[in-house]
């Protein structure tokens, strides 16, 4: 270890000389009380280090000590159902140390040297290994199995691998090198948070990752290994939509990133989590999940590292072959964090005072993103998809974080604080969000068993859209300029909002449709309309149409649970019956 000393402190910027023997990016402890920060640029001998804890008390003159090594965070059995601060400290053996507030230079370790896991072998003495080779599995929860993988850069021959209980430091296996050389390899393995982890090769992402979430299923899905944003101006419930998408989302485990959110946010995320039912296994969902915790009230230096400690957790997963989704809110609070400590570094500011590569650490987060063939011999696919939440001030989507990020993205879920005033939840605007996923991912929806999914979906946004023109006529010269037939249109646009897209997050039955569901919902809504059409072509009037009693029933279809789906199918019948002795009582009902 080099050291230097200290010879300016502005907030959790640290500037030290004597520091010709650290690199960029180099981990250093700083002061008497060993302050964990991380070098953000050289000069000559002097390095300005980012303090990823509080700086006061540190004065000129004390030590700083490099340790010659990046940020990075260790991998390997105890990361599920644990919560980490933004550099991957765990909270909860930091509370034990420390009680409720966090003391500095606190230095625990990140998983559990002391537990002892069930390992089982499933190479044997003798095979040749690569790079990402699974050589055991640890069965981490009830839902997760923990595949241990031979580390990047070494190959070679098994020489020695034993089953049994050994904790993440013990030797499970020793690997003999083309050169001759044994190498050890433990269960735990140690990655630098901002260098993407590798793989053999990406492909083209076509299945869709199911939310559960109505408006975006249908209209902008998500694809396993894709990208998406969720912009929207405070209250308009950016929140909410990744929490549902944390709880039930079709990803196989679940990294949510607080990044500068407030402290009761992630409380809530803490206490539901464990008593939600994952809708798959029936477990808990904390067993397939990890929380990066960064509150506003934590460090901002450690708020920028946040969302890489998250995503490279992410990768490892994806590594093993599972499909990860990466929550992260708020990329907003991140960018200020960048446009701070960009600000102390006195560096030429961009746009609104972000530093000028905020769109390449942008790009660069969410181009980890993916579905990859892993790493090893056996070809196994995993997928890493990213959702990052996006703050605008006051809503204002052309502002720098959200027009950087509609750039790398390919779904925008673009929240209104018009429909959010109206309580319509999820509050995403189906006119102005977008998914470049639609096409790629129907073939597969299709194959499911879901037919004419493509045709019903386009035909439902083109109503909602005709639905925007007429209401611009109606509100110039009133509703009764338009014909029957435009009446009907806006009908059929408002079973669609109220009885479709709006979902309520907090209802027991509502909170999660599958697409099996929302397909017979949909069929539903569109029946009505083409029979409704049919019936005025008969000379029925509208007005007897919309008085029928089914139409309440046509409401109340979300309610119904996934298993009585039958019920959906009886009110078809209805529908069916009540249209046609509607006709039958002959032309133009009065």
């Amino acid at each position: 270890m080099s050291s230097g000393r200290v010879i300016k402190v502005s907030g959790p910027l640290v500037i030290a000389e004597g520091m010709e023997h650290a690199k960029m990016f180099d981990v250093v402890r700083v002061g008497d009380k060993k302050l964990i920060g991380e070098i953000i640029e050289m000069r000559g001998d002097k390095a300005s280090i980012q303090v990823y804890e509080e700086t006061a008390g540190i004065g000129p003159g004390e030590p700083v000590e490099t340790t010659g090594e990046p940020l990075s965070v260790e991998l390997g059995p105890g990361l599920i159902e644990s919560m980490f601060d933004g550099i991957q400290r765990p909270l909860a053996v930091m509370r034990e140390v420390a009680g409720d507030f966090i003391s500095r230079g606190i230095d625990v370790p990140v998983l559990d040297r002391e537990k002892k896991w069930q390992f089982k072998a499933v190479k044997n003495p003798g095979d040749f290994v690569v790079s990402g080779d699974i050589i055991g599995t640890v069965q981490e929860t009830s839902i997760i199995e923990h595949r241990i993988m031979v580390p990047y850069g070494i190959e070679g021959e098994i020489v020695e691998i034993s089953s049994g209980e050994f904790t993440v430091v013990d030797v499970v296996a020793r690997v003999k090198t083309k050169g001759g050389e044994i190498k050890d390899l433990i269960m735990m393995q140690k990655w630098p948070v901002r260098k993407g982890r590798p793989y053999n090769n990406k492909i083209a992402p076509e299945e869709p990752m199911l939310t559960g979430q109505r408006v975006i299923d249908t209209f902008f899905p998500i694809a396993k290994g894709g990208t998406a944003c969720v912009p929207g101006p405070f209250g308009s419930g950016k929140t909410v939509v990744q929490h549902q998408l944390a709880k039930w989302a079709d990803a196989e485990l679940v990294v949510y990133i607080g990044c500068g959110e407030r402290g009761n946010e992630m409380t809530d995320v803490l206490m539901e989590f464990p008593e939600l039912k994952d809708p798959k296994s029936g477990e808990p969902l904390m067993k397939r999940t990890v929380l990066i915790a960064n509150t506003s009230n934590m460090p901002v230096a450690a708020r920028e590292a946040s969302i890489y400690t998250g995503i490279t957790i992410a990768e490892y997963f994806r590594d093993m072959g599972y499909s990860v989704a990466v929550m992260a809110d708020s990329t907003s609070r991140w960018a200020e964090a960048l446009r701070e400590m960009s600000g102390r570094l006195e560096e030429m500011p961009g746009e609104e005072g972000y530093p000028a590569y905020l769109v390449s650490r942008l790009a660069e987060f969410y181009e980890r993103a993916g579905k990859v063939v892993c790493l090893g011999q056996d070809g196994r696919v995993g997928a890493l998809t990213v959702i990052g939440a996006v703050s605008p001030p006051g809503g204002d989507l052309s502002e720098p974080v959200t027009q950087a990020t509609l750039k790398v993205v390919k779904v925008f879920w673009g929240l209104d604080s018009q429909l959010a005033y109206r309580r319509h939840f999820p509050a995403i605007n189906w006119l102005n969000s977008y998914s470049l996923y639609l096409d790629k991912i129907a073939p597969y929806i299709e194959k499911t068993g879901v037919k004419g999914w493509t045709e019903m979906e386009r035909e439902a946004m083109r109503i909602l859209e005709e639905e925007s023109e007429l209401q611009e006529i109606v509100r110039l010269v009133g509703i009764d300029a338009l014909s029957e037939r435009d009446r009907l249109t806006l009908e059929a646009a408002r079973s669609l909002r109220e009885d479709y897209l709006h979902q309520n997050a907090f209802h027991d039955v509502d909170t999660y449709t599958s697409i099996t569901k929302q397909h017979k919902m949909l069929s539903l809504i569109l029946e009505f309309y083409h029979q409704a059409q049919r019936a005025l072509d008969d000379g029925v009037y509208l007005s007897r149409i919309l008085e029928l009693p089914v139409r309440e029933r046509i409401a109340r279809a979300k309610y119904i649970s996934e298993a009585e789906m039958e019920k959906i199918d009886e009110i078809f019948a209805a529908l069916k019956e009540e249209m046609d002795s509607l006709k039958e009582g002959g032309s133009h009902n009065a």
